[in-house]
């Protein structure tokens, strides 16, 4: 007899999902023979390459690569030496920054909310369908709105509410659940509350933001309504990394729609759930399939 609650997740499967699959992503300073390089050493040590992005970027003259490879049966050693025999040869020599991730180990996620609940409700829907390659491992949030959504999906759900003078506290508190949980990502699913300098600092590169704005530009609490008194012809909603710059991090996808004179600000901020939605799911999921990387104050999307 079901309980009222919906089914785990399953596992979705994809051309990467080989068994033993994994994804390495690196960059370094440009130069020739990178491509070569990587190729050459996952060839030697007998692996199959599955899928591969490669971006130069002439401004800052850095390389980029995303690689998903798995062993071909014929002797490939394990992860741990692989990474070691990397960082001794190719990683050193190219002055490489890289990562391997094994494919079957999904992203840990927190997801933190407020009072707005349609990012939430989409990305809760999409894990557990699983389309959405994470694993949701708790939702925090600074109000009780959105608890019964949240258990009704079998997550747990820590309310964790900010009193005045004491954000810090609050804050501790949820960097604490993030290191019980073992958590990988915190996603601000319309979490209406700056995070201080130090919070952003511990979870740089960790952390995504949805804006409610095609930034720059309308940036605050009501920035349909800005965007309204103007009279825009487009309105949209930005994913970024969170930094101690406000609403400044590197952007990680956009999306706008047309609107009109026609429209109410109820009609844009309507219209705004839905692309909100729409750009976080993406950001988290190349975020989750490590196809993002930083460079400097903006992002490689290896898609």
């Amino acid at each position: 007899m079901s309980d009222g609650s919906p089914p785990r997740p399953p596992q979705r499967s994809s051309g990467a999902d080989k068994p033993g699959s994994v994804v390495l992503t690196l960059s370094c300073p440009d130069t020739t023979g990178i491509v070569a390089a990587v190729a050459g050493f996952l060839a030697a040590h007998n692996c199959l390459i599955t899928e591969a992005q490669h971006f130069d970027d002439p401004y800052t003259v850095k390389s980029f690569m995303r690689t998903v490879f798995h062993p071909n049966g014929q002797g490939t050693p394990a992860l741990t030496e692989l990474d070691q025999e990397f960082a001794r040869t190719v990683g050193v020599r190219f002055q490489m920054s890289y990562r391997f991730h094994e494919v079957r180990h999904r992203c840990r996620a927190v997801l933190a909310v407020s009072k707005h609940g349609h990012c939430l409700n989409s990305m809760l829907h999409r894990w557990s369908t699983g389309t959405l390659p994470i694993e949701v491992v708790a939702v925090v949030s600074n109000h009780q709105d959105m608890r019964s959504l949240t258990e009704w999906h079998g997550i747990p759900f820590h309310y964790l509410p900010v009193i005045d003078g004491r954000k810090a506290e609050q804050e501790k508190r949820i960097i604490d659940l993030f290191e019980k949980v073992d958590g990988e990502l915190l996603v601000l699913a319309r979490y209406m509350q700056i995070l201080t300098p130090p919070a952003c600092d511990y979870f740089a590169g960790r952390a995504i933001n949805i804006h409610h704005s095609f930034l720059p530009g309308f940036k605050g609490a009501k920035a349909y309504h800005q965007a309204h008194a103007r009279g825009v012809k487009l309105i949209g909603a930005t994913a970024h990394y969170v930094t101690t710059d406000l609403d400044e991090g590197p952007i990680i996808d956009q999306e706008v729609a047309r609107v009109d004179h026609t429209m109410t600000p109820e009609d844009l901020v309507t219209i705004g759930a839905d692309l909100e939605s729409v750009v976080l799911n993406r950001a988290v999921k190349w975020h989750a399939e490590r196809r993002v990387v930083i460079n400097d104050v903006k992002t490689v999307v290896l898609r």
